[in-house]
């Protein structure tokens, strides 16, 4: 039975038992997704130490050096078609190893959280929480990057043609059944610029990001989640 597709690419995979309703309000995000991003990224932060390293060398130096780092992001969803897009924003902070937290703002308010051990989606509307062991979480996700992910071990990477002053990275999950098909990282000059997901429904997802500070010290309490009393917690 096919699923309907999401509003956006999660910085996370799916989980199996969200309903369609949810699994649309769950992915307003990246990271990535998170999440991502991811994560997702939702998200991706990095500063090049060689002066001449193009982007992928920019990529590799990131997860290999930045231990922590914040910043606020902009994601626009467009349909597969190019007819719709939906915009939504927020912060994201990491510390490694394996800690990260998306709270986006606008237009809903929605929380995702990993303490290490386990990644928490809170849906504040729906006042919903649901619960999934960190290694399930992730696999080849942008959030498995910003965790620190071993890249070659997890993606095909290639550098793409620059576009608009900004140098692209293509990153393709090696695992072809997972959450998205392929992830591009853009760099303006040796600063993160943009992600850009495309997800299996044929949607797009771009992430901007702005104000972004790395190895900043981030308080460990950012990285934990206490249900809210009353909250329906689903355990996968």
């Amino acid at each position: 039975m096919n699923s309907p597709p999401p509003e956006a690419a999660s910085p996370l995979p799916p989980g199996g038992e969200l309903t369609a309703a949810r699994q649309s309000r769950f992915r307003v995000s990246c990271l990535m997704r998170g999440i991502s991003s991811a994560i997702c990224l939702l998200g991706l932060w990095a500063s090049a130490t060689a002066a001449r390293a193009d982007a992928l060398d920019t990529l590799r130096d990131f997860v290999r050096d930045v231990k922590s780092g914040r910043a606020a992001f902009t994601q626009t969803v467009t349909s597969a078609d190019g007819a719709k897009q939906k915009t939504s924003s927020g912060h994201f902070e990491f510390a490694r190893p394996n800690r990260f937290r998306f709270a986006y703002t606008k237009p809903f308010e929605q929380l995702i959280v990993s303490d290490g051990q386990k990644v928490w989606i809170y849906d504040a509307d729906l006042n919903q929480v649901t619960v999934r062991k960190f290694s399930q979480a992730l696999g080849a996700t942008p959030a498995a990057l910003l965790a620190g992910a071993s890249l070659d071990a997890s993606f095909e990477l290639a550098v793409q043609p620059s576009a608009e002053g900004i140098d692209w990275v293509l990153a393709t999950p090696r695992q072809k059944d997972g959450a998205f098909q392929s992830m591009r990282i853009g760099f303006r000059g040796t600063a993160l610029a943009s992600v850009e997901i495309h997800d299996n429904f044929g949607q797009r997802s771009l992430l901007r990001f702005s104000d972004y500070s790395a190895s900043q010290v981030i308080p460990e309490q950012n990285f934990r989640f206490v249900p809210p009393s009353g909250a329906d917690v689903i355990e996968q």
